[in-house]
């Protein structure tokens, strides 16, 4: 025999085999003919399985959307990785407002109250922005890589092995169903050698198919993992934004009443008094030691007599002989005078006196 006759021999014999599972499936749907049901175990693992690729599919994409909502930028990173190229570097949203703040706040002079807020808003955001993009990258390695695998990979297999098992199982009962119909003792006996072979090959497939379908429990164990690795990484992401925030809270409380207050309307939230649950311990740590000052403790100090002491916080050159200049991080005394403009206050340093703008100051404890 060449090889040409075995190809059609070969290719005959499949035809055959698709046809007679063809001719089961569709008499199974009209109720014609008799279906082998799978045990219940193996039936509920199917069913695990199945539910387990679906909403592994909903939280895998789902995540995605939350990391990066821009479906384009989805998209392209999707190509880069089908291609095993690394997706170019981009600026995300809060480096970019950031970026925007800064070179506004340079634009309207570091040395106003305005656009020195605006710089260290900026500095905030891009802190937080960095941030961001270490969640992205730590989600994505520790939590949408391990799903991804099981879908692309595990899933894929067992997937397969269930089609072959459907496959083996039409086989089966297209057996018994020749079988019924044999009339003759010969047809009868090559029917039930048939039926003999058709059985083993659905009973060893339907054994590969639930040793396979056993390891999704292991599956959901590894996933387990991946998830407290997600919280975690979350959790880090929302202690290190609220660090930044109450710092950059704590810079703006400096700033006098009437800089803060918009349609006599304080901007500045309240401080949470305990950290939710979520940010953890090390984040309360962090946070515990520091002092706020609010925008009406300078305004305390204008109604009350003695000084205080005050941390300079970037230099300021007197303008004439009234005005005292100041170097960053200095340390001064400072107190008011009856009739002064509400935006100054007398500042001492040893034997040196002058008005200083209180935008520049930080009241200490």
């Amino acid at each position: 025999m060449n090889i040409m006759d075995f190809n059609v021999k070969k290719l005959a014999a499949d035809a055959g085999t698709f046809l007679s599972r063809a001719v089961q499936f569709t008499e199974e749907k009209l109720g014609q003919a008799e279906k082998t049901e799978l045990d219940a175990h193996l039936e509920n693992l199917l069913s695990k399985a199945e539910c387990t690729k679906i909403w592994t599919e909903k939280i895998m994409k789902q995540t995605e959307v939350l990391l990066q909502p821009n479906p384009n930028a989805r998209i392209e990173e999707f190509v880069y990785e089908k291609l095993d190229r690394k997706a170019p570097s981009r600026i995300n949203n809060p480096e970019l407002l950031g970026q925007y703040m800064i070179d506004a706040g340079t634009e309207f002079g570091p040395g106003t109250a305005y656009g020195n807020a605006l710089i260290k808003c900026g500095e905030t955001q891009k802190r937080i922005g960095t941030a961001d993009r270490e969640l992205i990258q730590t989600s994505a390695l520790n939590f949408l890589t391990p799903l991804r695998n099981f879908i692309e990979g595990d899933y894929k297999t067992i997937a397969k092995e269930r089609k072959l098992l459907q496959n083996k199982r039409l086989d089966l009962d297209a057996a018994k169903t020749r079988l019924k119909k044999a009339k003759a003792a010969e047809t009868r006996n090559s029917s039930e050698q048939e039926l003999r072979i058709t059985q083993s090959e659905f009973d060893r497939q339907a054994e590969i198919t639930r040793l396979l379908l056993e390891g999704i429990s292991s599956t959901h164990a590894h996933h387990l993992r991946c998830l407290n690795d997600f919280v975690e990484a979350q959790m880090t992401y929302y202690a290190q934004c609220y660090q930044y925030m109450l710092d950059l809270q704590k810079q703006l409380g400096s700033f006098p009443s009437n800089y803060l207050s918009n349609n006599n309307q304080t901007s500045l939230t309240p401080v949470p008094s305990v950290l939710p649950n979520a940010i953890g311990s090390s984040a309360m740590a962090s946070t515990s030691g520091l002092a706020i000052t609010s925008p009406s403790t300078l305004s305390d100090l204008k109604e009350c007599s003695g000084s205080r002491k005050a941390r300079v916080l970037y230099d300021y050159d007197a303008a004439n002989s009234t005005e005292l200049s100041l170097l960053a991080d200095e340390v001064i005394t400072v107190f008011s005078v009856v009739g002064m403009d509400s935006d100054w206050l007398m500042g001492e340093r040893g034997n040196q006196k002058g008005k200083v703008p209180i935008t520049y100051l930080e009241l200490l404890n």
